[in-house]
Protein backbone atom coordinates (compact mmCIF):
# COMPACT_ATOMS: atom_id res chain seq x y z
CA UNK A 1 0.00 0.00 0.00
CA UNK A 2 1.48 3.17 -0.86
CA UNK A 3 2.36 5.11 2.25
CA UNK A 4 2.10 9.08 0.88
CA UNK A 5 2.22 8.59 -2.88
CA UNK A 6 -1.98 8.39 -2.32
CA UNK A 7 -2.33 11.26 0.16
CA UNK A 8 -2.86 14.34 -1.73
CA UNK A 9 -4.78 16.70 0.87
CA UNK A 10 -1.91 15.94 3.36
CA UNK A 11 1.41 17.10 0.78
CA UNK A 12 0.69 20.98 1.07
CA UNK A 13 0.96 20.75 5.32
CA UNK A 14 3.95 18.16 5.09
CA UNK A 15 6.19 20.39 2.18
CA UNK A 16 5.38 23.47 4.95
CA UNK A 17 7.09 20.94 7.65
CA UNK A 18 9.58 20.24 5.60
CA UNK A 19 10.43 23.01 4.56
CA UNK A 20 10.78 24.45 8.24
CA UNK A 21 12.99 21.51 8.98
CA UNK A 22 15.63 22.03 6.07
CA UNK A 23 15.54 25.78 6.90
CA UNK A 24 16.02 25.27 10.89
CA UNK A 25 19.25 22.98 9.92
CA UNK A 26 19.89 25.06 7.09
CA UNK A 27 20.51 28.26 8.99
CA UNK A 28 22.55 26.44 12.03
CA UNK A 29 24.80 24.28 9.41
CA UNK A 30 25.23 26.72 6.51
CA UNK A 31 27.15 30.00 7.94
CA UNK A 32 29.87 27.61 9.35
CA UNK A 33 30.26 25.86 5.82
CA UNK A 34 30.34 29.27 4.08
CA UNK A 35 32.83 30.78 6.39
CA UNK A 36 35.37 27.32 6.57
CA UNK A 37 35.09 27.91 2.53
CA UNK A 38 35.14 31.37 2.39
CA UNK A 39 38.64 31.24 4.70
CA UNK A 40 40.07 28.62 2.00
CA UNK A 41 39.15 30.30 -1.40
CA UNK A 42 40.51 33.72 -0.33
CA UNK A 43 43.68 31.89 0.49
CA UNK A 44 43.35 30.28 -3.62
CA UNK A 45 42.62 33.69 -5.13
CA UNK A 46 45.31 35.24 -3.19
CA UNK A 47 47.22 32.35 -4.53
CA UNK A 48 46.01 33.07 -8.18
CA UNK A 49 46.98 36.95 -7.99
CA UNK A 50 50.60 36.21 -7.09
CA UNK A 51 50.72 33.26 -9.99
CA UNK A 52 49.45 35.89 -12.40
CA UNK A 53 51.47 38.67 -11.31
CA UNK A 54 47.89 40.43 -10.17
CA UNK A 55 46.45 39.26 -13.49
CA UNK A 56 48.86 41.12 -15.76
CA UNK A 57 49.95 37.85 -17.08
CA UNK A 58 47.62 35.33 -17.81
CA UNK A 59 49.01 32.67 -20.36
CA UNK A 60 49.31 29.16 -21.60
CA UNK A 61 52.34 28.70 -19.79
CA UNK A 62 50.60 30.27 -16.79
CA UNK A 63 47.79 27.96 -16.60
CA UNK A 64 49.94 24.87 -17.68
CA UNK A 65 51.95 25.29 -14.27
CA UNK A 66 49.27 25.58 -12.37
CA UNK A 67 46.04 24.75 -13.95
CA UNK A 68 43.62 24.69 -10.62
CA UNK A 69 43.55 28.75 -10.58
CA UNK A 70 41.07 28.51 -13.71
CA UNK A 71 38.04 28.56 -10.97
CA UNK A 72 40.04 32.00 -9.78
CA UNK A 73 40.40 33.16 -13.09
CA UNK A 74 36.47 32.44 -14.46
CA UNK A 75 35.60 34.63 -11.06
CA UNK A 76 37.61 37.54 -12.09
CA UNK A 77 35.76 38.28 -14.90
CA UNK A 78 33.23 40.43 -16.06
CA UNK A 79 30.50 39.27 -15.97
CA UNK A 80 31.47 36.19 -13.56
CA UNK A 81 32.02 32.98 -16.32
CA UNK A 82 30.09 29.75 -15.51
CA UNK A 83 32.26 26.70 -16.15
CA UNK A 84 29.89 26.07 -19.49
CA UNK A 85 30.09 29.21 -20.45
CA UNK A 86 33.25 29.64 -20.78
CA UNK A 87 33.43 26.24 -22.60
CA UNK A 88 31.34 28.13 -24.94
CA UNK A 89 33.30 31.14 -25.59
CA UNK A 90 36.64 29.25 -25.68
CA UNK A 91 34.91 26.61 -28.21
CA UNK A 92 37.17 23.96 -26.08
CA UNK A 93 35.54 21.02 -24.26
CA UNK A 94 33.90 19.72 -20.99
CA UNK A 95 36.89 17.45 -20.21
CA UNK A 96 39.43 19.74 -21.14
CA UNK A 97 38.13 22.45 -18.86
CA UNK A 98 37.38 19.56 -15.93
CA UNK A 99 40.75 18.44 -15.68
CA UNK A 100 42.18 21.86 -15.82
CA UNK A 101 39.65 22.80 -12.49
CA UNK A 102 41.02 19.68 -10.96
CA UNK A 103 44.20 20.92 -10.97
CA UNK A 104 45.58 18.68 -13.83
CA UNK A 105 46.29 18.78 -17.59
CA UNK A 106 44.76 16.55 -19.84
CA UNK A 107 47.35 13.71 -21.04
CA UNK A 108 46.39 12.55 -24.06
CA UNK A 109 46.03 15.62 -25.65
CA UNK A 110 48.97 16.65 -28.15
CA UNK A 111 51.55 19.53 -27.26
CA UNK A 112 49.86 21.48 -30.19
CA UNK A 113 46.09 20.97 -29.15
CA UNK A 114 47.10 21.85 -25.50
CA UNK A 115 48.56 25.30 -26.48
CA UNK A 116 45.69 25.91 -28.75
CA UNK A 117 42.99 25.19 -26.50
CA UNK A 118 44.79 27.16 -23.31
CA UNK A 119 45.52 30.28 -25.90
CA UNK A 120 41.63 30.29 -26.72
CA UNK A 121 40.89 29.63 -22.86
CA UNK A 122 43.06 32.56 -21.55
CA UNK A 123 42.57 34.90 -24.55
CA UNK A 124 39.01 35.47 -23.38
CA UNK A 125 39.56 35.89 -19.44
CA UNK A 126 42.32 38.11 -19.94
CA UNK A 127 39.89 40.21 -22.30
CA UNK A 128 36.73 39.79 -20.15
CA UNK A 129 38.91 40.64 -16.66
CA UNK A 130 36.52 43.17 -14.20
CA UNK A 131 38.40 46.10 -14.26
CA UNK A 132 36.64 47.47 -11.75
CA UNK A 133 37.20 45.18 -9.23
CA UNK A 134 41.09 45.06 -10.52
CA UNK A 135 41.45 48.98 -10.87
CA UNK A 136 45.38 48.76 -11.52
CA UNK A 137 44.94 46.88 -14.78
CA UNK A 138 43.43 49.73 -16.60
CA UNK A 139 46.03 52.08 -14.88
CA UNK A 140 48.48 49.82 -15.57
CA UNK A 141 50.33 49.81 -12.39
CA UNK A 142 50.66 47.44 -9.18
CA UNK A 143 47.65 47.24 -7.06
CA UNK A 144 47.90 48.75 -3.44
CA UNK A 145 48.05 46.00 -0.54
CA UNK A 146 44.38 47.26 0.46
CA UNK A 147 43.11 46.86 -3.72
CA UNK A 148 44.52 43.47 -3.60
CA UNK A 149 42.89 42.61 -0.11
CA UNK A 150 39.01 44.03 -1.77
CA UNK A 151 39.41 42.06 -4.92
CA UNK A 152 40.24 39.15 -3.02
CA UNK A 153 37.57 38.73 -0.80
CA UNK A 154 35.38 39.66 -3.82
CA UNK A 155 36.39 37.03 -6.03
CA UNK A 156 36.83 34.72 -3.33
CA UNK A 157 32.53 35.31 -2.66
CA UNK A 158 31.62 34.73 -5.93
CA UNK A 159 33.74 31.46 -5.55
CA UNK A 160 31.92 30.72 -2.63
CA UNK A 161 28.49 31.04 -4.13
CA UNK A 162 29.14 28.25 -6.54
CA UNK A 163 31.76 25.99 -3.80
CA UNK A 164 29.49 26.03 -0.91
CA UNK A 165 26.09 24.37 -2.37
CA UNK A 166 27.69 21.53 -3.24
CA UNK A 167 28.96 21.43 0.30
CA UNK A 168 25.79 22.14 2.17
CA UNK A 169 24.52 19.69 0.06
CA UNK A 170 26.30 16.58 0.89
CA UNK A 171 26.56 17.64 4.58
CA UNK A 172 22.64 17.12 4.13
CA UNK A 173 23.01 14.01 2.34
CA UNK A 174 25.61 12.43 5.09
CA UNK A 175 22.62 13.87 7.91
CA UNK A 176 19.92 11.94 6.28
CA UNK A 177 21.44 8.71 5.92
CA UNK A 178 22.73 8.95 9.76
CA UNK A 179 19.34 9.35 10.50
CA UNK A 180 18.33 6.26 8.20
CA UNK A 181 21.26 4.58 9.98
CA UNK A 182 19.91 5.54 13.43
CA UNK A 183 16.48 4.45 12.81
CA UNK A 184 17.92 0.54 11.66
CA UNK A 185 20.56 0.28 14.09
CA UNK A 186 18.12 0.60 17.12
CA UNK A 187 15.99 -2.15 15.37
CA UNK A 188 19.05 -4.09 15.42
CA UNK A 189 19.90 -3.66 11.88
CA UNK A 190 23.50 -3.86 10.85
CA UNK A 191 25.35 -1.88 8.63
CA UNK A 192 27.55 -3.98 5.69
CA UNK A 193 30.21 -2.40 3.27
CA UNK A 194 29.02 -1.94 -0.39
CA UNK A 195 29.32 -5.15 -2.33
CA UNK A 196 28.08 -4.63 -6.15
CA UNK A 197 29.07 -8.08 -6.66
CA UNK A 198 26.24 -9.34 -4.73
CA UNK A 199 23.28 -10.20 -6.05
CA UNK A 200 20.61 -8.02 -5.33
CA UNK A 201 17.88 -10.65 -4.01
CA UNK A 202 20.85 -12.66 -2.07
CA UNK A 203 21.47 -9.79 0.53
CA UNK A 204 21.48 -11.09 3.98
CA UNK A 205 18.42 -10.15 5.93
CA UNK A 206 19.07 -8.02 8.81
CA UNK A 207 21.22 -5.90 6.52
CA UNK A 208 22.00 -3.02 5.29
CA UNK A 209 24.63 -0.83 3.21
CA UNK A 210 25.49 3.08 1.67
CA UNK A 211 25.63 4.36 -1.67
CA UNK A 212 25.57 0.91 -3.32
CA UNK A 213 25.95 0.72 -7.43
CA UNK A 214 23.81 -1.38 -8.62
CA UNK A 215 23.71 -3.52 -12.03
CA UNK A 216 20.24 -2.67 -13.88
CA UNK A 217 19.23 -2.64 -17.45
CA UNK A 218 17.70 0.03 -19.29
CA UNK A 219 14.77 -1.91 -20.51
CA UNK A 220 13.48 -5.53 -20.27
CA UNK A 221 14.60 -6.29 -23.93
CA UNK A 222 18.71 -4.32 -23.44
CA UNK A 223 20.82 -7.43 -22.99
CA UNK A 224 23.74 -4.72 -21.34
CA UNK A 225 23.66 -3.54 -17.84
CA UNK A 226 24.47 0.07 -16.11
CA UNK A 227 25.36 0.74 -12.96
CA UNK A 228 22.99 3.41 -11.09
CA UNK A 229 23.97 4.41 -7.20
CA UNK A 230 21.46 4.24 -4.41
CA UNK A 231 21.49 5.61 -1.52
CA UNK A 232 20.23 2.85 0.78
CA UNK A 233 19.92 -0.22 0.69
CA UNK A 234 18.07 -2.58 2.90
CA UNK A 235 17.39 -6.55 3.37
CA UNK A 236 14.10 -7.03 6.04
CA UNK A 237 15.08 -9.61 9.06
CA UNK A 238 12.14 -11.56 8.07
CA UNK A 239 12.95 -11.71 4.79
CA UNK A 240 12.83 -15.05 2.81
CA UNK A 241 16.06 -15.31 0.45
CA UNK A 242 15.35 -14.41 -2.61
CA UNK A 243 14.44 -11.90 -1.68
CA UNK A 244 14.49 -7.82 -3.01
CA UNK A 245 15.49 -5.35 -0.49
CA UNK A 246 13.86 -1.83 -0.13
CA UNK A 247 15.89 0.92 -1.89
CA UNK A 248 15.82 4.64 -0.64
CA UNK A 249 16.94 7.54 -2.15
CA UNK A 250 17.87 10.32 0.05
CA UNK A 251 17.25 13.83 -1.03
CA UNK A 252 17.02 17.39 0.33
CA UNK A 253 16.59 20.55 -1.74
CA UNK A 254 16.81 24.83 -0.51
CA UNK A 255 14.79 25.57 -3.68
CA UNK A 256 11.71 24.75 -5.65
CA UNK A 257 13.50 24.96 -8.81
CA UNK A 258 16.21 22.58 -8.71
CA UNK A 259 14.08 19.81 -7.69
CA UNK A 260 11.46 20.50 -10.57
CA UNK A 261 14.15 20.25 -12.70
CA UNK A 262 16.09 16.95 -11.71
CA UNK A 263 12.44 14.73 -11.01
CA UNK A 264 12.49 12.88 -14.54
CA UNK A 265 16.25 11.25 -13.04
CA UNK A 266 14.31 9.39 -10.30
CA UNK A 267 12.00 8.32 -12.76
CA UNK A 268 14.83 6.94 -14.71
CA UNK A 269 15.81 5.00 -11.86
CA UNK A 270 12.61 3.41 -10.98
CA UNK A 271 12.16 2.55 -14.85
CA UNK A 272 15.52 0.97 -14.84
CA UNK A 273 14.82 -1.00 -11.89
CA UNK A 274 11.29 -2.05 -12.76
CA UNK A 275 13.00 -3.34 -16.32
CA UNK A 276 15.30 -5.67 -14.48
CA UNK A 277 13.79 -6.69 -11.52
CA UNK A 278 10.32 -6.46 -12.06
CA UNK A 279 7.17 -4.30 -10.31
CA UNK A 280 7.59 -5.78 -6.94
CA UNK A 281 10.91 -3.84 -6.34
CA UNK A 282 10.44 -1.32 -3.40
CA UNK A 283 11.99 2.51 -4.27
CA UNK A 284 10.80 5.28 -2.04
CA UNK A 285 12.81 8.85 -1.71
CA UNK A 286 13.75 9.83 1.77
CA UNK A 287 12.91 14.00 1.01
CA UNK A 288 13.55 16.82 3.31
CA UNK A 289 13.19 20.32 1.78
CA UNK A 290 11.41 22.28 -1.17
CA UNK A 291 9.52 19.74 -2.38
CA UNK A 292 5.73 21.10 -3.74
CA UNK A 293 3.05 19.22 -4.78
CA UNK A 294 3.67 19.60 -8.67
CA UNK A 295 7.15 17.79 -8.08
CA UNK A 296 5.28 15.44 -5.22
CA UNK A 297 2.40 14.63 -8.15
CA UNK A 298 5.03 13.67 -11.16
CA UNK A 299 6.67 10.96 -8.76
CA UNK A 300 3.21 9.53 -7.81
CA UNK A 301 2.33 9.52 -11.30
CA UNK A 302 5.65 7.80 -11.98
CA UNK A 303 4.50 5.67 -9.32
CA UNK A 304 7.42 6.50 -6.53
CA UNK A 305 6.53 6.65 -2.76
CA UNK A 306 7.98 8.60 -0.35
CA UNK A 307 9.34 8.74 3.39
CA UNK A 308 9.13 12.51 4.75
CA UNK A 309 12.04 12.99 6.94
CA UNK A 310 10.27 15.07 9.84
CA UNK A 311 7.69 11.88 9.90
CA UNK A 312 10.97 9.38 10.15
CA UNK A 313 8.68 6.62 11.80
CA UNK A 314 6.78 6.07 8.23
CA UNK A 315 9.74 3.95 7.61
CA UNK A 316 7.64 0.99 9.46
CA UNK A 317 5.58 0.84 6.82
CA UNK A 318 8.13 -0.60 4.86
CA UNK A 319 8.08 -3.63 6.57
CA UNK A 320 11.36 -2.99 8.18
Amino acid sequence: MPINADKPHLWKADTRASVDQFNQWFMKFAPKAYRDTRKKTITSVDQGLLITKDLSTITPEVIKANPGILPTLRMSTCPPLARDRLIGLADSTKNFVGCLEEGKLPRLLSPELLEEHLGKITGILSRMLDVDIFPWLEAKRRPTKEERYRSSTIVADRLCGAVAEPIVRNAQEKRQLAIIEKYLTDRGYKLKAPHAATLLDQMEPGTFSFRLNVLVKPSRTDAKTVRIPIDAVIQPKKAKLPHLPVLIEAKSAGDFTNVNKRRKEEATKINYLRATHGEKIVFVLFLCGYFDAAYLGYEAAEGIDWIWEHRTEDLDQLGL
